[in-house]
């Protein structure tokens, strides 16, 4: 009797579920923290954002720390997910594109969170330039920088395992969707209604994200059960 490989890894199932748990976490912290004050957006009168910053430094702190937790098991997930698919067998250029957006995505989230904490320093947030400056930065690297990384994610991993039928198509779909959702949502550097794609790539990426979790790791069980079974 031959015994299957067994993948050697951390689950994704486990760092999709924190990266998602720590987002959340700084969107809760982020709402009890400031009292009720309303979210500020980046295209705001000035004095109204810098005014924003300088009232709700510990939300902003924190928030951002989350924020900035939250990349570690992204990094790791994309990492693991292709480590997966070249387990199963997959030899193609979309394993390596799902990674490189999956560390884009990573490292955005990394600056972006880094960014919007420096906008709690109170000599920061009693200038209008600098805070307009550093809060648009954290902006576009926790909007387009993130959502175009994760795009190429979900593209190399639905791509590749549409070929090796890894995924249903129902799920190859939904990752597509997120894809294209995010590679658009760039559109937003140049106008600004196509920024209402990064919450859809986002949010629905974190149901593509868990869904293709659970479904690879199933089969990799699939996989190495045939295996035994053939032996």
């Amino acid at each position: 009797m031959k015994v299957s490989p067994k993948f050697r890894g951390p689950s994704l199932i486990l760092l999709g579920t924190i990266h998602i748990l720590l987002f959340a976490a700084g969107l809760v912290a982020a709402a009890t923290l400031r009292h009720g004050a309303p979210y500020i957006n980046p295209f705001a009168a000035g004095e109204t954002v810098r005014a924003f910053f300088e009232q709700n430094p510990t939300a902003v702190r924190v928030s951002n720390f989350f924020l900035f937790a939250s990349a570690v098991p992204l990094g790791l997930f994309a990492v693991t997910m292709v480590s997966r698919l070249r387990f199963l067998g997959v030899r193609a250029a979309g394993t390596n594109i799902a990674l490189f957006g999956g560390l884009t995505a990573a490292s955005a989230l990394i600056l972006s969170g880094l960014f919007g904490w420096v906008l709690s320093l109170p000599d920061v947030a009693a200038s209008v330039p600098m805070v307009r400056a550093i809060l648009f930065l954290s902006f576009l690297f926790g909007g387009a920088a993130y959502a175009v990384g994760f795009g190429l994610l979900a593209a190399g991993v639905c791509v590749t395992s549409y070929f090796y039928r890894l995924l249903p198509r129902w799920l190859i779909a939904l990752g597509m969707l997120v894809a294209v959702a995010g590679e658009f949502s760039s559109l937003g550097l140049v106008a600004y209604p196509a920024n209402f794609l990064i919450p859809i790539t986002r949010y629905l990426g974190f149901i593509w994200l868990l869904l293709a979790a659970v479904k690879l790791t199933k089969s990799r069980d699939e996989a190495g059960a045939a295996s035994v079974l053939d032996a």
